[in-house]
């Protein structure tokens, strides 16, 4: 018969439930994001790419301290998303900069060739203002909303498209209309499969009442592996805490959050609030709090970076640039 849990283990379970749905699901709405815009510009790959480090030191820490498999299988689960994430920047990239220089270079054959013609005085003077044209074009372009041409410019060539035929390729560009209210409801499903998948794993006997922290044992200093895997838990916190600021500065330098999935840090901060729920509610004791501060503050000081990245997304939005540059 189940020992039924008390209500610190149950809150912790659920909490950390639903903080396990939230990562699983993390990386889905940006991976989206970044295949429909055919762009992964909006993402700082000094981001991807620290995240990338604290998710390989946190699976060996998992692997040195001997944590319970789910845990080794969700941080060997993280780094096969980050990679395939950061692949998709990659390609992305790769592809429209190779796009991008192929266009410039039609652009400069076509101006020299134009300059070259012999034709009459009007005709000429055409020929010349032309490309001077398309500079200045050009040029308010790029400084009419900062950062607002950068992920979707690649994909204007294709505008003549049907409106049917891009939404069946993935090139439809139709906004959200109430994109607040879908992450709600999103993140509601998250709440309900969270705490659902706790009581049904609870029934079937998956989860262990008498060891819920998710957290090792304090190490042994005879153990040089258990050391080892907590200062790799340590430093995959430190990195955690570290990742989101080349971000931060990516959206400020280019004034625009355009490109990011909202929903990517909605679930960030769901994990990381109920993550660190999670290991409070479980216990007070004063050494188990010490043993956890780490994650502690990797979890909680990510949250306060994600809030940063909240601000930006509101600062820079397209209706308060629009008001700022005095667009009616």
């Amino acid at each position: 018969m189940l020992k039924a849990p008390d209500a610190g283990e149950a809150i912790s379970g659920v909490f950390g439930s639903v903080s396990l749905v939230s990562w699983i699901c993390l990386l889905l709405p940006q991976l989206i994001a970044n295949y429909k815009a055919k762009s992964g510009d909006a993402l700082s790959m000094k981001f991807l790419i620290i995240w990338l480090v604290g998710d390989i030191a946190n699976l060996f820490g998992a692997l040195f301290t001997s944590l319970a498999p789910s845990t080794i299988a969700l941080a060997s689960y993280f780094c096969v998303a980050d990679l395939i994430i950061i692949c998709q920047c990659s390609y992305y990239n790769t592809v429209n900069a190779r796009r991008r220089s192929r266009t410039e270079q039609r652009r400069r054959d076509s101006s020299t060739a134009t300059h070259d013609t012999d034709a009459t005085a009007v005709v000429s003077d055409a020929s010349e203002d032309e490309p001077l044209l398309e500079r200045s074009r050009r040029r308010s372009e790029s400084t009419g909303l900062p950062g607002s041409h950068r992920r979707h410019s690649v994909r204007r060539a294709e505008s003549n498209l049907d409106p049917l035929t891009r939404i069946i390729t993935g090139e439809d560009d139709t906004p959200d209309s109430n994109p607040w209210l879908h992450n709600t409801l999103s993140l509601l499903a998250v709440w309900i499969i969270g705490a659902a998948g706790w009581f049904i794993g609870f029934k079937m006997g998956v989860w262990d009442v008498s060891d819920g922290s998710g957290l090792p044992d304090e190490p042994d200093a005879a153990n040089p592996m258990a050391l080892v895997g907590m200062s790799l838990g340590y430093f995959s916190a430190v990195c955690y805490l570290c990742a989101r600021i080349p971000q931060i500065i990516k959206n400020y330098q280019e004034k625009s959050c355009e490109g990011l999935a909202l929903l990517f840090f909605l679930l960030s901060l769901t994990g990381n609030f109920t993550y660190g729920a999670s290991v409070l509610s479980y216990s007070q004791d004063k050494d188990y709090f010490i043993r956890a501060l780490p994650w502690l503050l990797g979890s909680f000081g990510t949250m306060v970076e994600d809030f940063i990245i909240f601000f930006q997304f509101r600062l820079y939005s397209p209706e308060r640039q629009a008001k700022a540059a005095g667009t009616p």
